[in-house]
Parts: structure tokens; C-alpha cells; sequence
């Protein structure tokens, strides 16, 4: 066996679990930030976390924030953090609030992933059901949605972040909300997500698992998490669908 031979079976077995897993999707269930667009992409995520942070600072509330938590790139880590030691708090509202109103301005410019738009209209299109289970705000998703009239092909399937901020993914609670709200079994569902807490979430829902990478540092991630199939490209995806449509 040479070595070209040893590098291109696993990428046929992979490609070959792709087609199963899209063929056998009755119900798709995406992540919106990654697969369905990238939200800041005019804007870091780092600046958002920083935002929150220096809203803690004027409240008097910085302390609650280790110093690990501190200038992550994830402004979610700062309103879990405040969510733990205060949970169900005003704090945690108005800072989740503060959040939401930090996704929205950045709808304006958010990128949309490369085939996206046609592999949600195509998927419909073949009578599958699309679902968002986003950790971002659901009026977020349904705004960006809206902008690029897609949001006819999820609604009312939009499942966000919600006041209860433990359901957040790795939480499979909107996972299953979804399911139960379109009658799906789990292994007829397909979870598109970018994210290990993504994996995790469709794991203990019992939901096949697409991830997508949109370079090698996620896919790594996604790999190390466990994720068998993942795609750098949702172009894979579309071609698939197209030909079940032939």
C-alpha cells in the first residue's frame, strides 16, 4: 500500500459517511454562528467580550470575573461566569441583554458562510426540515435570517439563548426541544455544528453529528472532541444534495 493510497481511503470513507448522513436527514438542525454565517466578522468577538467586561467594571461587579475569564475571546464565557454565581439574577438579565443588543449591531455585517444559502434552500427545497439551535440570541439568527430571506426555511424553528443560560449547548434542552416540536426521531436528524459543545449537544441527544470547519485550528478542536465527519467546506454538502435531486 503506498503512502498517496494510505492518505486518500480515510477521505473516500469520510466522504462516502457525508453522503449517508445527508441522505439520511429528515430533519437538519444548524448552529448559526459558523455554519450559517460568521456574525462578527466586521467586528471581534474579542471587542463584544471586552464590552460586557467593562459593563461589569461600571457596576462594581468585575470581581465576579477570574482572572482566566478575563479578555477571552468568547464574550459568552463573561455571561456564563456572572450566570454560575448569579444565577437567574437581574445582573445576568441585563448583561445577557447587553449582549443580545451586541449580536444585532452586528448583523449589518455578518459574512455569510460560503454555500449556506444555497445548501438551506436546496435541503428545503427536498422537503427536509431546517431547525437553528444557536447559543446566540434567537433574535439574532431570526434578523440575519430575515436579511438574507431565508427565514421562511426555519421558522418557527429558531431555538436561542434564553434567560435559563444553563440550556445553553453542550445542554441538549433545544436540541430535544426541537425534535419534540417536529415530531423527529434522533437518528433521523442531522446536527451542523462548528463547535465541540456543538458535538456534545448532538451526543446526548442521541443526533449524527456534520461538523464544519472553516480551517484547520476548528477542525482540530472538532477532531480532539471527537467529531468523525467533518467538512472545511459546506460546498461537499450542496453537491450531494444536488444530486438527490437528479
Amino acid at each position: 500500500m503506498t503512502s498517496d493510497t494510505t492518505r486518500t481511503t480515510p477521505v473516500t470513507a469520510e466522504t462516502e459517511r457525508l453522503r449517508e448522513l445527508v441522505e439520511g436527514a429528515r430533519v437538519v438542525l444548524f448552529d448559526f454562528d459558523g455554519p450559517i454565517c460568521r456574525l462578527f466578522a466586521g467586528r471581534k468577538a474579542t471587542d463584544v467580550a471586552r464590552e460586557l467586561e467593562r459593563w461589569l467594571e461600571r457596576q462594581g461587579m468585575s470581581a465576579l470575573l477570574t482572572e482566566e475569564e478575563r479578555g477571552r475571546p468568547d464574550p459568552q464565557v463573561a455571561l456564563r461566569a456572572v450566570d454560575r454565581r448569579h444565577p437567574g439574577s437581574d445582573l445576568a438579565a441585563e448583561l445577557e441583554e447587553l449582549l443580545t443588543q451586541q449580536e444585532l449591531g452586528a448583523v449589518p455585517s455578518a459574512m455569510p458562510t460560503p454555500y449556506a444559502d444555497p445548501v438551506v434552500r436546496t435541503w428545503t427545497a427536498l422537503g427536509a426540515r431546517l431547525a437553528i439551535i444557536t447559543n446566540n440570541s434567537a433574535r439574532t439568527a431570526f434578523a440575519y435570517l430575515a436579511g438574507r430571506g431565508l427565514v421562511d426555511c426555519f421558522t418557527p424553528h429558531i431555538y436561542g439563548r434564553t434567560p435559563d443560560l444553563h440550556r445553553l449547548k453542550p445542554d441538549p434542552y433545544h436540541l430535544n426541544r426541537a425534535l419534540r416540536a417536529m415530531g423527529a426521531a434522533a437518528e433521523h436528524a442531522l446536527m451542523i455544528g462548528d463547535t465541540p459543545s456543538d458535538l456534545q449537544a448532538a451526543a446526548r441527544s442521541g443526533v449524527p453529528f456534520l461538523g464544519y470547519a472553516r480551517n484547520e485550528d476548528k477542525e482540530q478542536r472538532l477532531r480532539q472532541a471527537g467529531a468523525e465527519v467533518i467538512v472545511r467546506s459546506l460546498e461537499s454538502v450542496l453537491r450531494v444534495l444536488r444530486d438527490l435531486r437528479r
